[in-house]
């Protein structure tokens, strides 16, 4: 997705505007840049390609396949200068200094994405992001504020829809994203913000208005030595060069200390259950009630005053979420009564949540759920929901991911196991791992919780969530977590087309529940 009305700016400006070198006798001229990528297979006529260095390969390997794509300049470091081709045909530009910090101020030269004077809001956190960046989403459409959205499962405005493969994008992918949202009439932005696009600049270029945190809880440790470390990630969001306000939900311990290390004014935001139980929190939200198609709620301050809207959605997490989109609002300067006639007299917050808590239709039988929670706090949290709101026996499918955060396995396992009644574990991206070891770390935390628990090991995931329906009954729930957004599994190299929501269905059609 990038801007179709082209603005072209001098590779002359960008070189003296970034402190950039020009190599002597590797192309000439001053080209006009209208694009920037640093994927070789994304170049498109006129862009600057950036060869950077990677895990696996330096980018200035694939210059010359950029140029026959249409890319009029180069820019690499010295080590990548050693691996252009000769007679590469372009003007080449080095930088001394570490090129990926660059990435995203030279996008938004190319692209003006500085320019643009509309409400921009962040949301970070370990869970909870894709829902709350959905539920500001939907708020802004009913204020008339056309949004254009970019989260784990989709790049979106109106009806133009870009699958997600990143939570963030690129930098250089997401500025032209970002001009493209607005020249397609966007009139606010939201952006879902990993720990991973902090970590690695992919929203450098950017100002946000508000950015908000959701929680911390065990996840990515493959990539961060400790929590302390992955929360100095999400911190990062809260400096000053990044963002003018912030609003952190103190749910979690993490709360307290993005507050004391967050550069920006905070406004704080806490959930309770009880009625008119008091918190230190700037905003509350109480929980008011509880179902398995919605959740409802008041979201009070004592400046601004108070809303009682709903998520449609089953989940004390859930609403927790949809508060703080209410709040950020706030901060932004719009008025809880601005607010309540965008979501009307019901106060729903009718949000399109891709794959979270998505109830399958069931006939008579069981109800069921899929969600992309992959997470032990994501489980444990689903889980108590359910557990509230079940009737009969509450039975749990689950998974977890080759090549990724190793250490988590058997917290999920024990989530599950002491959050629900019957536990299945199946397999879900094994990548390059073996899956059987996968299953059985897991499985292996959920007996140490709950010794004696029912856990079932099935390898295959349609005949996993086959084993669950078929043992379920009339006033029992299964919910599938993790996996839930894909259409595609992941297994050694290769992808292998699955359907969640279609492999439930069919369960529940062959059970004779449809």
């Amino acid at each position: 997705m990038r801007p179709t009305s082209i603005r072209s700016v001098p590779l002359s400006a960008l070189e003296r505007g970034f402190d950039l070198r020009r190599v002597r006798g590797l192309g000439s001229g001053d080209p006009f840049v209208s694009g920037v990528s640093i994927d070789g297979s994304a170049v498109v006529q006129g862009d600057l390609y950036i060869g950077l260095p990677g895990a696996r390969h330096h980018g200035a390997a694939f210059a010359g396949q950029a140029v026959e794509a249409g890319a009029v300049a180069i820019l690499t470091d010295d080590d990548g200068m050693l691996l252009l081709e000769r007679g590469i045909g372009v003007p080449v530009l080095v930088r001394d200094r570490p090129l990926r910090p660059l990435v995203g101020d030279l996008a938004a030269a190319v692209y003006d994405t500085s320019s643009l004077d509309l409400p921009f809001f962040a949301v970070t956190g370990t869970n909870g992001k894709t829902s709350t960046t959905h539920f500001l989403e939907a708020v802004l459409a009913g204020m008339g504020l056309v949004p254009g959205v970019s989260s784990t499962a989709e790049r979106r405005i109106g009806a133009t829809v870009i699958p997600s493969k990143l939570t963030t994008p690129e930098a250089a992918e997401l500025h032209g994203i970002v001009a493209r949202m607005a020249e397609l009439g966007a009139r606010s932005l939201v952006i879902e913000v990993s720990a991973h696009a902090l970590t690695r600049h992919r929203v450098d270029g950017f100002l946000f208005d508000v950015s908000a945190f959701t929680n911390l809880s065990h996840d990515h440790l493959d990539d961060y030595a400790d929590m302390d470390e992955y929360l100095a990630a999400k911190v990062e969001l809260f400096r000053s060069s990044r963002s003018r306000r912030a609003v952190v939900n103190l749910d979690t311990p993490a709360g307290a200390t993005v507050v004391e290390r967050a550069e920006v004014p905070v406004a704080t935001i806490a959930t309770v259950t009880e009625p008119g139980a008091e918190t230190a929190a700037d905003w509350v939200v109480e929980i008011t009630e509880e179902s398995l198609d919605h959740t409802a709620f008041v979201v009070r301050h004592a400046v601004h005053g108070s809303l009682a809207a709903r998520v449609p959605v089953v989940g004390r997490h859930m609403a927790a979420n949809g508060g703080l989109a209410i709040a950020m609002l706030v901060e932004a300067g719009h008025s809880i009564d601005e607010i309540s006639r965008a979501l009307g007299a019901d106060g729903l917050i009718d949000a399109d949540l891709p794959a979270r808590a998505v109830r399958i239709p069931s006939g008579s039988g069981p109800t069921v759920f899929i969600d992309s929670g992959h997470s032990p706090d994501a489980f444990e949290k689903t889980l108590a929901s359910l557990r509230r709101l079940t009737a009969g026996r509450l039975i749990a499918v689950i998974g977890a991911n080759g090549d990724r955060d190793t250490t988590k396995r058997a917290d999920m396992g024990a989530a599950a196991a002491l959050g629900s009644d019957l536990v299945v574990v199946t397999d879900h991206h094994p990548r390059g791992e073996d899956p059987a070891v996968i299953r059985s770390a897991v499985v292996a935390g959920a007996l140490a919780a709950r010794p004696g628990a029912d856990v079932r090991d099935i390898a295959d995931p349609a005949s996993a969530i086959r084993s669950a329906v078929s043992a379920a009954s009339e006033g029992d729930v299964v919910v599938w977590m993790g996996l839930a957004g894909k259409d595609h599994r992941e297994l050694d190299g290769t992808t292998v087309p699955f359907s969640v929501p279609g492999e439930t269905t069919a369960a529940l059609r062959e059970s004779g529940w449809l």
